[in-house]
């Protein structure tokens, strides 16, 4: 008997050991998958306010350049929530573990191309054209991401920390962010002007391809998510995901996008415009913003893991909504520290608007999911996080750009204020989930 209790101990540690192994591949599946393709949508981002505009563009429109490329910017903003509706479709109808291999395979094809597309004087208006085409491939590859890697993390929590497992795709943004940005910097380092503008600046792109192998190979590792294999054998699949989620869930949908719209602004904000209002306003070298702004994304990093792990002690919600007071305030401090400080004061507001970011965005990863059934999450959070892009991040860097041409500084802080008074009002009347 003894020996019998032995061999059962036994047992389950291993299976509790091999439960642990199989845990931590779905989570860094699902941390490089987020992390290769934010990287992949962030350096078009760096590229649009340092390059996009002159070399897509004809030179002798050099006022509506920077106006163009942050167009095209906002472009895959529009495509992300197809990119959801695609994608989540075949999520919650033939798994998560495909449908976010695919999502993949779409990103990283239009990432290298744009590395490889020629510029304005090579191929004309023809040039512009096929970068939105392209940049619409990007969001469409990015529509179908966010929300199975989430549903990758969630859907295998052990239970009891489902906000510490939805923050891992929360960690991906910055460490892409960060990897974006440190490659843009080291080529504007070790490149002359003319090297950058003519050749350096595809570099990121074209790498795009290596990175999407390394995150293909970890993706087709990995097994279904326990709770899609349980819905698949109780028959619980929807003919049309969306529809459901429109007829049953619309409440949810509306609220979750406008929960997430204070992350937006807080990111684009703080990046692609201020990089392109610091280099061209302020004039600070390209190379030191670039320096910053790594830094500056170090406290979103460092406030992911804080805030989800305050999520799962106190709840989302409470989390949420004091995160989006705060970033009401920090609209406030942004023409003082970006307009009219020193380098040290432009510092602290990135600081501050991307560590704002890590608070508001690491509790979405649960709470997003939580609000739709297993049937249609994979359509509904995603959906909800995309609808939530185009009216946080699409136009904002120009909405921004038309805001300090026509009322100045203040007023791009304002809409970062009128953005979170948003989100915390849609956090407000949301009620609890237990989650999946």
């Amino acid at each position: 008997m003894a020996g019998n209790a032995g061999a059962s101990a036994a047992s389950r540690r291993g299976g509790m050991e091999k439960g642990e192994a199989g845990i931590g591949r779905i989570v860094l599946a699902s941390l490089v998958g987020t992390t290769i393709e934010f990287y992949d949508f962030y350096i078009y981002g760096t590229a649009a306010a340092l390059v996009i505009g002159q070399t897509f563009f004809p030179q002798s429109a050099p006022g509506s350049q920077a106006l163009n490329a942050f167009l095209t910017f906002g472009i895959a903003f529009l495509a992300r929530p197809i990119g959801s509706i695609l994608f989540g479709h075949f999520g919650d109808r033939i798994g998560r573990k495909s449908t976010l291999v695919a999502s993949m395979l779409v990103m990283g094809l239009s990432t290298t191309l744009i590395g490889a597309l020629p510029n304005y004087a090579q191929a004309g208006a023809l040039a512009p054209w096929l970068l939105c085409l392209l940049r619409f491939g990007q969001g469409i590859g990015l529509g179908g991401e966010w929300g199975g890697a989430a549903l990758l993390a969630i859907e295998n929590d052990p239970k009891g920390r489902l906000s510490w497992f939805g923050m891992f795709p929360q960690l991906g943004p910055p460490i892409g962010f960060f990897i974006a940005n440190g490659l843009f910097l080291f080529l504007l380092f070790c490149l002359n002007e003319e090297s950058f503008l003519s050749w350096g600046w595809r570099i990121p792109f074209l790498i795009s391809a290596v990175l999407v192998a390394i995150g293909l190979y970890l993706r087709v590792s990995i097994s279904e998510t326990p709770v899609f294999r349980e819905a698949l054998a109780r028959n619980e699949r929807v003919k049309v995901p969306l529809a459901d989620v429109i007829r049953v869930h619309l409440r949810p949908l509306v609220q979750g996008s406008l929960a997430i719209v204070v992350c937006y602004a807080l990111f684009y904000i703080s990046t692609v415009f201020a990089l392109g209002y610091g280099v061209t306003a302020r004039h600070i070298p390209r190379g030191d913003f670039l320096g910053m702004l790594c830094i500056a994304v170090i406290f979103m990093a460092v406030a992911t893991p804080i805030s989800a792990a305050l999520s799962d002690r106190f709840g989302s919600r409470p989390v949420l909504l004091t995160s989006s007071a705060l970033a009401a305030l920090s609209g406030f401090a942004l023409p003082p520290l970006l307009g009219g400080g020193g380098n040290v004061e432009v510092l602290a507001f990135l600081s501050i608007a991307l560590g704002l970011m890590g608070l508001t965005f690491a509790p979405l990863g649960a709470l997003l999911p939580s609000l739709f059934p297993t049937n249609v999450r994979y359509t509904g959070a995603s959906s909800a996080y995309n609808l939530g892009g185009i009216l946080g991040a699409s136009l904002a860097p120009y909405l921004a750009q038309i805001l300090l041409n026509h009322g100045g500084l203040p007023w791009v802080g304002y809409y970062i204020t009128a953005a979170a008074a948003i989100s915390f009002l849609a956090v407000l009347s949301m009620r609890d989930s237990g989650g999946p």
